[in-house]
């Protein structure tokens, strides 16, 4: 943790990355920031403690950089570091859809890329940050991404080819279940609840739920079965959603967040 590391473009998930990373031990004497402006970067500092730097600073004396900038400002924010990036530093990209090649056709000959797909939990530390290496890019380095990383949240190598999926299930992952939440919160005012009990009755039951799948070991069908008795209420719910295909709409979902997601990594924006 005595390295240097630079968070460029700390929007609410850089700032959330840099929060878990003092939690867990990292000075923040050892944490430079950029932010595009000045005044988000002076919050920075007098909230963590952290300094604030410019880009080519950052570049020039980090010897991490994690790159959190949208991925539409990628390109201008690399063409802007490339000149300073010695190839013995670690570059640590959370653009969705860009693949490390990207950044290694931009940068000095054999720097070091790890793409990492995080999500939003990260701002409660309960991300699911999923990690490839590129093609320099060592055992060493992806140690050093899961260090950082696991400082909100839990963790998971797969080879870059999988990342896609990796996007369509978890990096966009919350907002399903934000979506499924708000539909049950509908449902439970239609049966004649207020809004604000069938909200509690529901995230708790979420959070009960996710607890089980995580904890119990349990697969997820056996889990339903559990619940679901002869001829009572819940199998009469399942075979509803079964009727209305929500089984295959689930899946046609996350097959066109893949897609837009490749559609993204090729340069296709619209």
């Amino acid at each position: 943790m005595s390295q240097k590391v630079a968070v460029l473009g700390t929007g609410k998930i850089g700032e959330a990355l840099l929060s878990g990373m003092i939690r867990a031990g990292w000075a923040p004497a050892d944490l430079l920031v950029t932010a595009r402006r000045p005044e988000r970067a002076e919050e920075l500092r007098a909230r963590y403690g952290v300094s604030p730097v410019t880009n080519t600073e950052a570049a020039k004396t980090a010897d991490t950089l994690i790159l959190t900038v949208k991925p539409q400002d990628m390109g201008v924010l690399l063409d802007e570091l490339a000149p300073h990036v010695p190839a013995d530093r670690l570059v640590i990209s959370g653009a969705a859809g860009i693949p490390t090649s990207f950044f290694e056709e931009r940068l000095t000959a054999g720097t070091p890329v790890v793409r990492v797909m995080t999500n939003t939990p990260a701002l409660v530390d309960e991300a699911m940050s999923v990690i490839s290496a590129g093609s320099h890019a060592t055992e060493q380095h992806l140690a050093h991404a899961e260090e950082i990383f696991g400082a909100v949240g839990k963790t998971l190598r797969v080879p870059e080819t999988q990342q896609d999926a990796c996007t369509a299930l978890s990096g966009s992952g919350p907002a399903y279940f934000f979506y499924l939440v708000e539909a049950m919160t509908d449902a439970g005012i239609l049966l004649g609840l207020p809004r604000d009990k069938a909200h509690d009755l529901i995230v708790q039951s979420a959070i009960g739920a996710a607890v089980m799948l995580r904890d119990s070991g349990e697969h997820p069908v056996k889990l339903r079965e559990n619940v679901t008795s002869p001829a009572g209420t819940t199998i009469n719910a399942i075979r509803e959603l079964e009727n209305h295909g929500v089984r295959a709409a689930l899946i046609a979902a996350l097959e066109a967040a893949r897609d837009r997601s490749r559609e993204l990594a090729s340069g296709k924006k619209d």
